[in-house]
């Protein structure tokens, strides 16, 4: 190796690494709350702006669930209690 050549990592493997490491936290659709308090959950608990609420909020209520975060299990984790906390239906996939 030459001096201030860097090394590259196997793309294969950082690809498996990083897809092993991604899951989704889902919102499902319940018909029970209202789009603001849906909105305003979404705000508050995934940290999403004002726009992205609300279009995950018209996604989850047309298509009936709405991948609203991506990340590992452990961060995902306290996401999906905080929303289920709110009486909201959350998954991790």
């Amino acid at each position: 190796m030459k001096p201030g050549e860097q090394t590259k990592k196997q793309p294969e493997q950082d690809n498996k690494t990083e897809w092993k490491n991604n899951r989704f936290l889902i919102l499902h659709n319940d018909d029970n709350h209202s789009f603001d308090y849906v909105i305003d959950a979404l705000i508050k608990v995934c940290e999403h702006d004002a726009e992205q609420a609300t279009q995950c909020t018209l996604i989850t209520h047309y298509k009936g669930k709405c991948d609203v975060k991506k990340g590992s299990f452990t961060y995902l984790s306290p996401l999906k209690n905080a929303l289920v906390a709110r009486e909201l239906t959350a998954t991790i996939d």
